[in-house]
């Protein structure tokens, strides 16, 4: 059965692929957050909100036991923890690169007393260290697409979702129409240069766009997600399809 997984310049497998992908987002970590709000707009606080509020049922139960994995510097998670009532169960907030994951650590810890909070853990999504059937909600926001294997992470966050859990998963998408022509011409040539302007690296932000055109178009990953077990798969488009929320019941 042939798989699919991110494919970073130089990797031959999966163990290179994922190092790749991890040396790529230590490098830009530091300038991370300033590139995410430039390139687009600041657009990317409104899917991080929706995707929240998609899920607000299950954020309102202090006792969920939530994950947010792939969280890079945590904005997903600070959306999530929103929806928390206070003295809520903390969110686990999972990433494998250690740079990344230790500058949502500083805004986890800057929230104030009595607030709801996140708990770092450096993990791998192929590899969780959590029981199985132990958690009620998983989240990703556009860190899926850099796993080494999609098919392995969808049946690792099948593993720990307790039956009835939920999954969703925040990712960019290639719109079509002339809206989806004149992204292209951003994504894949203005994108780059901005990312290299500003963080001095072109690696990760030349990288974007073939990753973004390696993921399976949303009607494969929909297949992709009944295929490892899930339920009620669907996918709602955000700003035009440029990204999208896919969601899915354990």
């Amino acid at each position: 059965m042939t798989t699919t997984g991110a494919k970073p310049p130089g990797a031959e497998d999966e163990a290179s692929a994922a190092q790749a992908v991890r040396e790529m987002f230590d490098a830009i970590a530091p300038r991370y957050d300033l590139l995410n709000h430039v390139l687009s707009a600041n657009v990317d606080r409104l899917w991080w909100w929706r995707a929240a509020r998609q899920f607000r049922a299950v954020l309102a139960n202090p006792d969920a036991a939530v994950l947010d994995i792939c969280c890079g510097t945590g904005d997903m998670t600070m959306a999530l923890l929103k929806r928390r009532p206070l003295s809520a169960r903390p969110i686990l907030a999972a990433d494998f690169s250690r740079k990344m994951l230790s500058r949502g650590a500083q805004k986890f810890a800057a929230r104030e007393a009595g607030e709801p909070y996140a708990v770092p853990l450096e993990a791998d999504a192929l590899h969780l260290p959590l029981r199985s059937q132990s958690l009620d909600l998983i989240v990703s926001a556009f860190g899926f697409r850099n796993l080494a294997n999609y098919e392995a992470g969808l049946r690792e966050f099948h593993r720990v979702l307790k039956p009835g859990g939920q999954l969703g998963i925040l990712e960019f998408s290639e719109p079509g129409g002339l809206i989806g022509r004149a992204y292209a011409v951003y994504f894949r040539h203005v994108l780059p240069a901005i990312g290299r302007a500003i963080c001095g690296k072109a690696g990760a932000y030349s990288y974007l766009p073939t990753s973004v055109g390696n993921f399976p178009a949303p009607p494969a990953m929909l297949e992709l997600m009944a295929a490892a077990g899930y339920e009620q798969c669907a996918w709602q488009p955000y700003t035009f399809g440029i990204a999208g929320l896919y969601t899915a019941v354990r």
